[in-house]
């Protein structure tokens, strides 16, 4: 599913990843964490092509990234659903508007996205909000709102940067349960989080980075606080907002 063998990737003289190997399976959930700065942003934004490796090869539903084309850049990540910390909804479009915009980008016809765009609400749990602008929903119902947007598509890989960061634990451990709930439907998920809790209590695959190295890859929870320590290394910004 996706598979990094001797990737590195430098930021002029710092470390974003040194020579990383790790093979992530179809239907695996797994916890991507370590301190600020220590190469887990760098990850990410290589299995998107967002930024080039410098050595190494990257294969993602088994097909070579590090080798796409421009052209093919965007069917790539229309197989990559992304859920982010601050949810990034169109604020001038309903709940519904907000998903169906996700089919409507890649021409998926009217017809199918009535049909679908229901379903997908029904799954996340907001099925009576459809008609609802993102300002009149609590900040769970938002981020299940950018959950229907990143699976409407059918994607074979979910990325989660920090989907829990603004929410209540509650709430947190609400979301927590629905992206299981998905991972369980065959959907990869890479979520990238600080909730030493969370990756406790799910007891899933964690791969710890650190100053652009894996540390440690097991399943369980991690009991050595490797979340607050910051690392030297950059990690090149932020994601950018207008993946597809």
């Amino acid at each position: 599913m996706i598979r990094f063998e001797k990737v590195t990737k430098y930021y002029k003289n710092n470390v974003g990843l040194e020579n990383v190997s790790v093979h992530i399976n179809k239907g695996d959930f797994v916890f991507l964490v370590g301190p600020s700065g220590a190469g887990k942003s760098t990850f990410i934004k290589l299995i998107l092509k967002e930024i080039e490796a410098d050595s190494g090869s990257i294969l993602v539903n088994e097909k070579e990234v590090t080798s796409l084309s421009n052209r093919q850049i965007p069917i790539l990540r229309r197989s990559i659903g992304i859920v982010f910390q601050d949810f990034r909804l169109l604020p001038k479009k309903t709940v519904f508007e907000n998903v169906a915009f996700a089919m409507e980008i890649i021409h998926k016809s009217p017809r199918t996205i009535r049909r679908q765009v229901p379903q997908i609400l029904s799954l996340v749990g907001i099925a009576n909000k459809a008609s609802k602008y993102p300002d009149e929903l609590s900040a769970g119902e938002q981020q299940r709102v950018a959950i229907a947007r990143a699976i409407v598509n059918n994607p074979t890989v979910l990325i989660a940067d920090e989907p829990t960061g603004n929410l209540d634990p509650d709430t947190a451990w609400e979301i927590m349960k629905l992206l299981e709930q998905i991972n369980l439907r065959g959907t990869t998920i890479v979520m990238v989080t600080h909730a030493k809790d969370i990756v406790d209590r799910m007891n899933k695959r964690v791969i710890v980075i650190d100053k652009g190295k894996i540390v440690r890859d097991n399943v369980g929870a991690y009991g050595i606080d490797v979340f607050e320590t910051p690392s030297c290394q950059p990690e090149g910004g932020v994601f950018s907002q207008d993946v597809k």
